[in-house]
């Protein structure tokens, strides 16, 4: 076989998510996170986006109507990474997450970005991060990335 690498171009386009009630999910994603619905396909699965795109994140019960979370220590999705623009949109979203009295997982800094972790009520994970400007990516002395896990100050993020 040939070696191949996939394009430069190439993004990832959406994740499809199995969910227990589509409501409840729309809830989350649409009216906590500022989502936005652009679609149903009947009441079994829901299509949101950022911007107006087709779809980022599909919600469907086609296969988990009313089911329960798989357990915790399987195999599955860890989480989705929804990329924010910048530090002030994850701040904004911090504030409402806290104003919501949603709970957060985990806070971190990883040296390329800042990142905020959560369940959706269906407990598929879910990091909230923003992009650090390339040019202050920390570097090792092999010129690789020196990414890491720090904790991330969340009282400076909210007076961003």
């Amino acid at each position: 076989m040939e070696d191949y690498k996939i394009p430069a171009q190439a993004r990832i386009g959406h994740v499809h998510l199995k969910v227990a009630n589509i409501q409840r999910s729309l809830d989350f994603y649409c009216d906590l996170l500022g989502f936005e619905l652009m679609t149903t396909y009947g009441d079994d699965a829901a299509f949101i986006s950022a911007g107006g795109y087709h779809h980022h994140i599909g919600l469907n019960t086609w296969m988990s109507k009313d089911g329960d979370p798989p357990p915790r220590n399987t195999t599955g999705l860890f989480h989705i990474a929804i990329l924010l623009p910048g530090r002030k949109d994850l701040a904004v979203l911090l504030k409402r997450l806290r104003e919501a009295k949603y709970p957060i997982t985990g806070a971190s800094d990883h040296g390329v970005s800042e990142a905020i972790y959560l369940n959706d009520p269906d407990q598929n994970g879910v990091e909230l991060y923003w992009d650090k400007p390339k040019a202050d990516w920390p570097v090792k002395a092999d010129g690789s990335l020196d990414m890491y896990t720090r904790p991330l100050d969340l009282n400076s993020v909210i007076n961003t």
